[in-house]
């Protein structure tokens, strides 16, 4: 029968164990290093990549795709350099684009990698089975703790030749109004500029053009530096605060 010393057995585990441990924490550093500064290189950020999915983080003040070609600044040909190996040049915009983000808005969005994964993404959105959050900073102390904004929306008619303005059912320029349906939570009461702010997290019961920036202005909250719902007036700050958070 062989003899085994309990305690050095378990010396040497521990000593292997600490060493595939260091080399794993070495690995993970090297990865995170490399994230950061691929990250560091494009404006668009990389979130998380799987088989079927990828999340980035877009910036501000960026479109999502376009059909002008002189029009450089899209989420579409940041991807393009990005991962060339992910084109899809049978798509009209080379990537599966399951949601969109408002030119203004930043934060988290989803891209679907093929086909399958699209029609199922475009499946969850379209049956709400998709809880997305967004993060703002609206005008004015908001009282209420909850708010349910509850309001069709619809194009402004006004807007068919600019930048694809919406309105609310209440007014005379709306057209083909939609149900729409945001559910607002107070988070903090501040100040920006010297003037009443109010922090809240939004999240949307349905996906129209634009309808938490429309919902925050129809309850008299627009969302601060938005240019366009302020009629022209928020010139400052350099953004719209509306952030996709999940």
């Amino acid at each position: 029968m062989v003899k085994i010393n309990v305690d050095r057995f378990l010396y040497i585990i521990l000593i292997v164990y600490n060493f595939i441990h260091s080399i794993i924490c070495l690995i993970q550093q090297y990865i995170e290093r490399l994230v950061n500064n691929w990250n560091k290189k494009y404006n668009v950020k990389i979130v998380h990549r799987s088989e079927n999915f990828l999340v980035i983080d877009k910036p501000y003040d960026m479109y999502i795709n376009s059909n002008n070609p002189d029009r450089k600044n899209t989420v579409q040909l940041e991807l393009r350099k990005m991962l060339p190996d992910l084109v899809n040049p049978k798509l009209c915009h080379e990537f599966y684009f399951v949601h969109r983000l408002d030119y203004p808005t930043s934060g988290i969005m989803c891209i679907a990698l093929n086909k399958k994964a699209a029609r199922a993404a475009s499946f969850a959105f379209e049956n709400q089975k998709v809880q997305k959050f967004y993060l703002a900073l609206v005008h004015g102390h908001i009282r209420e703790p909850h708010v349910i904004i509850n309001k069709p929306i619809g194009d402004d008619i006004r807007e068919k030749n600019g930048n694809h303005k919406m309105c609310t059912n209440d007014s005379v320029f709306c057209e083909k109004p939609r149900n729409s349906y945001t559910v607002l939570m107070v988070l903090e009461h501040g100040f920006w500029k010297n003037k009443p702010a109010t922090k809240i997290l939004l999240a949307p019961g349905t996906g129209r053009r634009h309808q938490l920036r429309v919902h925050c202005h129809y309850i008299g909250h627009t969302v601060i530096g938005d240019y366009t719902y302020s009629d022209g007036k928020d010139i400052q700050p350099h953004r719209t605060y509306l952030h996709s958070l999940r």
